[in-house]
């Protein structure tokens, strides 16, 4: 097994801000965290990097959303069952759509977790995600009524939006990107789209950010000595993610999301570019 890289203080507080800009925004946080840790020391950051990191916009959305997510437990200890979904209350749908619509990333995600870990990490199948989910939101822009919130949302849409989410294995692709279009498809208007990506991406990313710490720990039992920059990393990633959660659900109320679908093709054109010429590999 290649020996994570040794990252400095300063590299891990650069890639924490990254990390934390990104997770949440459609535009991928793997992608992004890929290109900057070739381009600060040559190889990728590694899985310990990547689990401790992750824990700070766990956090952030956690606290964030920390209202709704307690009224959705107690819909869902209320209910006691996803039966008969339509008739409960919003809090008691939200909370099961959220579990229901987690499932399916779960499922294939230890299924297909040994590509995700090798073949999908490759910097061209980033750089064609960036590209391909870019082309798909430009459609779901074109064609999505946006008229519906969260309060109309129903299990079959949900669950259409919860499996579009196991797409975000491939890195590129971006969670937030594909559950934010495939809201779009499902005829949510922007806000509420990007309202319940955040809703699945809590179990989603908690989920995978402790499997990775376990399974770091079960093969090294440590973190290579390298605890006081991974933290920083993380704490850096929750602040900055917690800022950009607020800003993004206020800029989705008025905008379209033609920016950050600009910003996919132009890096993922500039990714294809540095590989064609090797000043990243």
């Amino acid at each position: 097994m290649t020996p994570d890289p040794v990252i400095s203080y300063f590299q891990a507080l650069i890639l924490g801000i990254l990390q934390g800009i990104t997770e949440f925004l459609p535009v991928s946080s793997t992608a992004h965290m890929r290109i900057a840790s070739q381009l600060l020391f040559g190889a990728d950051a590694g899985a310990a990097f990547s689990a401790i990191a992750q824990l700070g916009p766990i956090v952030a959305i956690v606290a964030y959303f920390r209202k709704d997510l307690s009224r959705y437990a107690a819909g869902i200890m209320r209910t006691k069952s996803p039966s008969k979904l339509a008739g409960m209350d919003l809090d008691a749908r939200l909370g099961w759509f959220t579990v229901l619509g987690t499932l399916p990333l779960m499922v294939f995600g230890v299924l297909l977790e040994k590509k995700v870990d090798t073949t999908f990490r490759s910097l061209y199948v980033v750089a064609i995600s960036l590209i391909g989910l870019a082309l798909v939101l430009i459609w779901a822009e074109k064609v999505g009524k946006r008229k519906d919130d969260l309060e109309v949302l129903d299990l079959r849409r949900s669950q259409i939006i919860g499996w579009a989410q196991v797409l975000a294995l491939v890195p590129g692709a971006s969670r937030s990107g594909v559950t934010i279009t495939a809201g779009l498809f499902a005829g949510l208007d922007r806000e509420s789209a990007a309202r319940f990506s955040f809703l699945l991406s809590i179990p989603a990313i908690t989920a995978a950010g402790l499997y990775k710490i376990g399974r770091v720990l079960m093969q090294s039992h440590s973190f290579g000595g390298q605890l006081g920059p991974y933290l920083l990393s993380a704490v850096v990633a929750g602040v900055v993610a917690f800022v950009v959660v607020n800003w993004f659900l206020g800029y989705m109320k008025e905008h379209s999301t033609t920016g950050f679908i600009v910003y996919r093709i132009a890096l993922g054109l500039i990714l294809l570019g540095m590989l064609q010429t090797h000043v990243i590999r």
